[in-house]
């Protein structure tokens, strides 16, 4: 995890997100918009979205952070990704 030395900041962590998932839906995407509700993201990809947080900001989700609706949308990922990584052992 050395290439996560530093604490992420909102605007790195949205950047990655935003860019995972235009790579991944071959679109772009607000950072405000609900992925699921606007047909985006399946409840299988939100999978690969949790892997994908956890992998690329060295964080990791379970228990009460486990909800759907902490994936919905790039600002709600991104402010688990900071609070997760303010977490004492993150």
């Amino acid at each position: 995890m050395s290439a996560q030395a530093t604490q992420p900041t909102r605007e790195s962590v949205s950047e990655n997100l935003l860019a995972f998932l235009e790579r991944r839906i071959k679109s772009a995407v607000a950072p405000d918009v609900d992925l699921f509700e606007a047909g985006m993201v399946s409840s299988l990809f939100a999978l690969e979205l949790v892997v994908h947080v956890e992998k690329a900001f060295g964080v990791t989700i379970g228990g009460p952070d486990l909800r759907l609706d902490n994936f919905r949308t790039v600002e709600a990922m991104t402010a688990l990704v900071l609070r997760l990584s303010e977490a004492p052992g993150a």
